[in-house]
């Protein structure tokens, strides 16, 4: 089941511009809430048996993991989280709305590009709750990602790793319309693409398709009202960068 929205508008702005919330300065260990900083040369006992899946977004931040794996305790909550580097790649906006009001990120494409992300290093037990809160909404489609270069912090260079890709395709940005737009809070070695942070990434929505309302209003709609949020999805497509990922093999959708 998904996991609860907060009860006031305040707390939905916050959560909704918030995104992709605060990340670590490193590698960290999540459990029961808690995230402790993974130093020096990765333990390899610590990823043994795991299925490294990139987190590009919000899966990065240890509170939005805890909104996910917060009902888990004890070592069945201990997820690590490695910091790396992909090569040849971006973290842009996808062209959709999430159910908190966000534009939420994929990646796509960049050559000469190095992306910072993370890695959540999951059991076959945790797979499926990460499976539900990104599958389960019909945004993202799971699979292997080959053929890359993936450089985990104090850890192995990766080239395989799994991911969720947005089934949506990419934000357009609307100054170069056949390219999309990367996250500002991710950092980027050699960005190619235009960055915005959240809250100018939707006012970009809000201009083009309800300028009748003002920001956070327009916000609070789409959150409260999912006939008009799926409307805006639609027109989005219309206007998308398909995504290009090569080396992926959707396993789930």
């Amino acid at each position: 089941m998904p996991w609860a929205l907060p009860d006031s508008d305040d707390a939905l702005l916050r959560l909704a511009k918030g995104y992709p919330y605060a990340a670590p300065d490193g590698s960290y260990l999540y459990r029961e809430g808690e995230s402790a900083g993974l130093h020096g040369p990765l333990d390899p006992a610590l990823t043994a048996g795991r299925v490294p899946v990139i987190a590009h977004g919000s899966n990065r931040a240890p509170e939005q993991i805890h909104r996910k794996f917060g009902h888990l305790t004890g070592a069945a909550s201990e997820i690590p989280v490695t910091r790396a580097w992909l090569a040849g790649h971006d973290v842009v906006y996808s062209a959709h709305m999430t159910r908190y009001g966000s534009i939420s990120a994929t990646l796509h494409e960049a050559p000469g590009t190095r992306v910072q992300v993370y890695v959540t290093w999951l059991t076959e037990a945790q797979l499926p709750r990460m499976h539900e809160t990104e599958i389960g909404a019909g945004n993202y489609a799971y699979g292997r990602l080959g053929g890359v270069d993936l450089a985990v912090e104090g850890g192995p260079r990766l080239s395989e790793a799994f991911a969720y890709l947005s089934v949506h395709g990419c934000l357009a940005d609307p100054e170069q319309p056949a390219a999309p737009l990367a996250l500002a809070a991710v950092p980027a070695e050699r960005r190619v693409h235009r960055h915005l942070d959240q809250e100018a990434a939707l006012a970009v929505l809000h201009a083009a398709h309800h300028p009748e309302d003002d920001l956070d209003a327009m916000i609070l709609a789409n959150i409260k009202n999912v006939a008009q949020r799926r409307r805006l999805v639609e027109a989005l497509q219309h206007s998308a960068v398909p995504w290009s990922v090569p080396g992926f093999e959707q396993v789930l959708r």
